[in-house]
């Protein structure tokens, strides 16, 4: 590469425009997986907070908004597949787009395998001889390949079946009430040594924190806004309906439950409370085919994040971050589907290969990055009005700046809450650090190599619909 300058390049292929809002919004609500939050998320909020988990799911929404109107105007003005990292170079610099996309590299691995080791636990209680590790990758990496409003479509009937989930809990819960809602909010209780107390406020603040991780990716709509057409008005669009829709799917049914629960010291207690819940109130029966949904709801994730990584993949290589080879197969495209097919298995191969990772060093490896992200995304939509550079998207954020600004204070709140937890958060920040700094190792040899400052490129057309 060096001596070469990127115009003298071939330019990569281009994404075909095929979809529209209801194509990106499924895909992007798939990706985000409510059931999934619900049944794996929550319930650590539940035992964190008791009942309290009412207001800490209600204060991550208020940073969820705040949150999407700051990715909304960045994506409106920036909408490329490559996400997050080509925002940050855009309004940020080289620099800070170039260390994110390193940073990505590592975590959007295992993002996938975590979720497929989780869908086991569910598979397993209809097929209890389930193998576990590579199965909702692999079909996820199939998928990947066939064209990307088919790809809409098989997620669609996936979220169906876990939207139906949820309805189903929240009728169950919502058909017995055993408390109303004005306990949840003036009396919160939490259990302490086997007693329903009062929910301390600084415990609602933390598992606020863990609240937030539950509504995260309805921002991931900005991977699939070079196959939108009209893409800088409606990725701005999609993004604040998925938002609206994930609050709506996960914190529904989480009330349901705690207003119909009869035992709130067996529901706060229990590993499993929404399991458990369903159990007690539909049956056996009734329990095994939600446990089902629930794994086809967590496969169906895989599904979109397999995608997701794939145009991030065919970003980087289109950004020209690899060697030439590598480049020039991460951005080839399916002749008949017009999928980025070898960055997707690349994506499925890397995911897969994440599953053999111990699984609570995943969680680790996993855990702090969204916090990074939002700084990054509060401070690029600062800057980005400040320098001009998202003076030219269609959609501008309400009462700025309240929103980054928000979501800042709320993300400093949220790193000293991952610093207080020994267990993951702690070690899961020094693991961030430690793989910010290896791309920023990369980065400048990068740069020596080249002897220049790495250059972003985009779509050869832009669809300004």
């Amino acid at each position: 590469m060096t001596g070469i300058s990127v115009a003298a390049l071939p330019a990569p292929p281009t994404l075909a425009r095929r979809m529209k809002v209801v194509g990106a919004l499924l895909l992007t609500l798939s990706s985000v997986t409510p059931a999934a939050s619900v049944y794996v998320i929550i319930p650590g909020i539940l035992q964190q907070a008791g009942t309290g988990a009412f207001l800490s799911l209600a204060a991550a929404a208020l940073v969820g908004l705040a949150m999407a109107f700051v990715y909304a105007e960045l994506a409106s003005a920036h909408p490329l597949a490559g996400g997050e990292y080509a925002i940050f170079g855009r309004t940020l610099g080289p620099f800070a787009g170039f260390v994110y996309m390193g940073m990505n590299t590592f975590l959007c691995t295992f993002a996938p395998a975590v979720l497929s080791l989780g869908a086991s636990a569910y598979l397993t209680a209809v097929w209890p001889q389930a193998p576990s590790v590579p199965i909702a990758i692999a079909l996820a990496t199939l998928l990947g390949i066939l064209n990307i409003r088919t790809n809409a479509v098989v997620t669609g009937l996936f979220l169906a079946v876990e939207i139906v989930v949820l309805i189903v809990l929240a009728g169950l819960g919502f058909s017995h009430l055993h408390r109303g809602m004005g306990e949840l909010i003036t009396h919160p209780v939490a259990l302490t040594a086997g007693r329903l107390v009062p929910a301390p406020v600084a415990m609602i603040g933390l598992a606020t924190a863990v609240a937030i991780f539950a509504y995260n990716g309805f921002g991931s709509a900005v991977y699939f806004s070079e196959e939108m057409v009209g893409a800088p008005r409606r990725v701005a669009r999609t993004i604040l309906i998925a938002l609206v829709l994930t609050v709506l799917f996960e914190f529904v049914p989480t009330i349901a439950v705690l207003l119909g629960a009869p035992d709130l010291k067996s529901l706060i207690a229990s590993q499993s409370p929404f399991s458990d819940f369903m159990l007690q109130r539909g049956g056996a029966r009734l329990e095994i085919a939600v446990s089902l949904g629930v794994a086809l709801a967590i496969v169906n994730a895989v599904i979109a994040i397999v995608l997701i990584n794939a145009r991030f993949f065919y970003s980087s290589g289109r950004d020209r971050a690899w060697h030439g080879g590598v480049n020039a197969a991460l951005t080839r495209l399916h002749p008949r589907f017009h999928s980025p097919w070898v960055a997707n298995l690349a994506a499925g191969a890397v995911g897969i290969a994440a599953c053999f990772i111990p699984f609570h060093l995943l969680l680790v490896l996993n855990g702090t990055g969204v916090v990074v992200m939002y700084a990054l995304l509060c401070l690029g939509a600062i800057a980005g009005r400040r320098t001009g550079s998202t003076a030219h998207g269609p959609y501008r954020m309400p009462l700025y700046p309240l929103a980054p600004v928000l979501g800042l204070a709320a993300l400093v709140y949220v790193l000293y809450a991952n610093w207080m937890d020994p267990a993951v958060g702690r070690p899961s920040l020094i693991a961030t650090l430690l793989i910010t700094l290896a791309a920023i190792a990369y980065y400048l040899a990068l740069r020596r190599r080249r002897g220049g400052a790495w250059a972003m490129t985009g779509p050869l057309t832009e669809d300004e619909g």
